[in-house]
């Protein structure tokens, strides 16, 4: 019997309710996390990174994650999978923590949002979308808990920046932005659609995150744009988004992070939560905080204005010492700057290291982190 040809399977790509804006808008298109098409930019990265900083910045974030805990064990679920403590939330606070393997390496970043006793929201990365609702969903078998992967119905643009609180007043109806804290969340309107909008972001300024009905995303991208232009509201795309967090020092999963490394390689181990606390990876972390880690995630300032190529060995003579995570140039501080995990003898402030880049030393100096706002100030305004 004569076989039957196989067609190659397609490239799969996703794309997130605002896909169309962002073409019509003259967006570059490239593929990222989760198989979506994410915008590298509108116009200049440059331009929409000191525009954000500057005044206010619009962001699709729809390719996160979003999954649906509830029950009466949603706690104990959510509880078992965090190695923070979720345990004192209330209505209306959100919370960030990583999801720890047994061996202490990160599943996945998360931020835990509460509606109620058995209501819970759970963002996950874009890379990781899946995995991570299929991680939850399979620790809730014999619970009391119902998971449910709710990404496709809902649609994240994000407003970032300096005006961003100015511009969310005459946008939406139904908050008191002068009393939203930090990491609270809560139900307003935008035009005649009902969102949740929980202060908080992925830049280091002042920010909002804006759950929106899937179906009305066009509607409130719309109405943000309009709204905006009393404000110098821009579009930005990832390109910027990356210079901004790198400034700050923010972990990308899959990038800086993975399931090798624990959140003491990489800078997050304040939010381990150990007292009267049993989670999944517990007993290994706590070995590692005993012993310390042979790397850590560590930012460096390079000579020169070329960045770094992912991967890049960081030297200290001749010897290799580490590799760079990520590079680019810090557009708000004027400086050439990257993140690399480096040996942890290597990485005391100042110390003088060499960055490998296209074959040729370039010099690098260790650096505290986060580069820009290191108090927090601009965030928490």
């Amino acid at each position: 019997m004569q076989s039957q040809p196989t067609t190659p399977a397609q490239p799969i790509e996703r794309h997130t309710p605002f896909y169309d804006i962002h073409v019509n808008l003259g967006a570059k298109m490239i593929k990222g996390g989760g198989d979506f098409m994410f915008p590298l930019s509108y116009a200049d990265a440059k331009d929409e990174h000191i525009n954000t900083r500057t005044h206010v910045g619009l962001q699709d974030l729809s390719t996160m994650g979003d999954v649906d805990v509830k029950g009466p064990d949603a706690l104990k679920l959510i509880n078992a999978l965090t190695v923070n403590d979720m345990h004192n939330l209330v209505p209306g606070q959100a919370r960030y923590s990583t999801m720890c393997n047994e061996q202490g390496g990160i599943m996945d970043d998360i931020t835990v949002y509460k509606f109620n006793d058995e209501h819970y929201l759970i963002v996950t990365s874009s890379s990781t979308r899946q995995k991570t609702a299929k991680w939850i969903a399979e620790h809730a078998k014999g619970k009391r808990a119902y998971v449910t992967d709710t990404t496709a119905a809902i649609a994240l643009p994000v407003v970032q920046g300096p005006r961003s609180r100015d511009l969310m007043k005459a946008a939406v109806q139904g908050i008191d932005f002068d009393s939203l804290k930090f990491f609270r969340f809560a139900k307003g309107r935008i035009g005649e659609t009902d969102v949740m909008i929980s202060r908080s972001g992925y830049t280091g300024e002042l920010g909002y995150e804006i759950f929106t009905p899937a179906e009305e995303a066009y509607l409130v991208w719309n109405h943000l744009m309009r709204v905006g232009k009393d404000f110098n509201l821009k579009p930005y795309g990832v390109a910027a988004m990356h210079t901004m967090r790198l400034e700050k020092s923010l972990v990308l999963f899959g990038n800086d992070a993975n399931e090798n490394t624990t959140p003491f390689h990489c800078g997050l181990e304040k939010w381990i939560k150990f007292d009267n606390h049993e989670f999944v990876g517990r007993e290994a972390l706590l070995k590692i905080k005993d012993k310390g880690t042979p790397v850590r995630w560590t930012g460096l300032t390079l000579g020169g204005d070329k960045p770094a190529a992912v991967k890049d060995k960081v030297m200290n003579g001749n010897d290799e010492v580490g590799h760079v995570t990520y590079s680019n140039i810090g557009h708000t501080v004027g400086a050439t700057l990257a993140m690399a995990y480096i040996k942890a003898e290597h990485t005391k402030p100042g110390t003088q290291l060499d960055v490998m880049i296209d074959g040729v030393k370039t010099s690098a100096r260790v650096t505290p982190t986060p580069f820009f706002d290191p108090e927090g100030k601009r965030l928490r305004s």
